[in-house]
């Protein structure tokens, strides 16, 4: 195909304000990816946007395998789905109150905050 770029799986975005870490979670518009190394803010950074990656997570939400899972950029951290959050996957584990991480598979999708 001639007119093919790329998968898609990993593209590149500018890097936020105050630079982003290696592993970090972003939204840039509305695509969701985690960084696939640091950079300074304005320096192009690749991000995955697919995946199963270990993420933040909100310690009061509780999450179980194939639970709906949405994205918090203000606490920056995985929550359950609801006003302002950024659907971004599943859970692949549990996750129950008091944890602070849990695996998600990301799907890849464009998001915007409910």
């Amino acid at each position: 195909m001639k007119n093919y770029i790329q998968a898609g799986k990993v593209i590149t975005v500018t890097a936020p304000t105050g630079g982003i870490a290696s592993g970090d979670a972003l939204i840039v518009g509305n695509i969701f990816g985690v960084a696939a190394y640091g950079a300074a803010a304005g320096d192009p950074v690749e991000i995955a946007t697919t995946g199963v990656f270990q993420l933040p997570k909100a310690s009061a939400a509780v999450l179980t395998v194939g639970a709906r899972v949405s994205w918090d950029d203000t606490a920056k951290q995985v929550d359950v789905p609801g006003t302002g959050r950024f659907p971004i996957g599943v859970a692949v584990e549990d996750a129950g109150n008091g944890v602070t991480t849990v695996a998600v598979r990301l799907d890849g999708v464009a998001t915007a905050a409910a």
